[in-house]
């Protein structure tokens, strides 16, 4: 059984008469203990398929199912407590509770799985460079730290699944060094790792690499 898996996944948006197919029947696989990066073109459709695959969006066919359990088509309650069991979810905005500290919003993330750990904060804070900046609202960060601290907030649970948009487009080559550090680590732990990258840094550390091309699997 696969950590997570997706079988032919397809998503369409409208705009007036107009219909893009952002994802045309894209089926893909993560197992425990594995790293894969997705790479493509801005436009091919890697974003649109994280969203579907940690049930933020609903695909128009095709589902997916993780660690045996169906996601896809199911009340959004289900949806939630599957989503906070199973995967840390870095997206490209969007990541941080505006109104708690950046240490709070990292242990917001580990009490709603009851997984409390101070230590933990402190070692992940440290490893992007914000141990200073952890009683800082992330309004008060930039754009870099707040990236930063999103990727700390999604592995502070240390989940079976992380499930990354760009982790590192806003760091510099040392804190992309230490954050691949801890990728690394998660899959010696036989934890599971999907990402959408640009780095090339970051892709060649993966296990497989699957290339997307307008909404497809690129195979060539």
């Amino acid at each position: 059984m696969h950590a997570l898996e997706a079988h032919e996944l397809y998503r369409f948006f409208h705009i007036g008469d107009d219909e893009t197919a952002a994802l045309r029947g894209i089926s893909l696989h993560v197992s425990a203990g594995e790293m894969v990066a997705v790479v493509g073109p801005s436009g091919s459709g890697k974003s649109t398929l994280l969203s579907c695959i940690t049930g933020l969006d609903e695909p128009d066919a095709g589902y997916v199912e993780v660690a045996g359990k169906r996601l896809t088509r199911r009340p959004e309650a289900e949806r939630s407590r599957i989503r906070a069991a199973s995967f840390g979810i870095f997206q490209q905005s969007g990541n941080l509770f505006g109104h708690l500290s950046v240490a709070q919003n990292l242990r917001l993330t580990m009490l709603m799985v009851g997984k409390p750990n101070e230590k933990r904060i402190g070692m992940l804070l440290e490893s992007v460079d914000l141990l200073h900046r952890a009683r800082a609202l992330p309004a008060e960060l930039s754009g870099g730290e707040a990236a930063r601290a999103a990727l700390a907030a999604a592995l502070a649970a240390d989940p079976p699944i992380l499930v990354a948009d760009e982790p590192t487009a806003e760091v510099d080559r040392d804190t992309e060094s230490r954050l691949i550090a801890h990728l690394e680590a998660r899959r010696r732990a036989g934890l599971a790792t999907l990402l959408a990258t640009h780095s090339k840094a970051l892709a060649l550390k993966a296990d497989r690499i699957i290339a997307l091309r307008d909404g497809r699997i690129d195979n060539e």
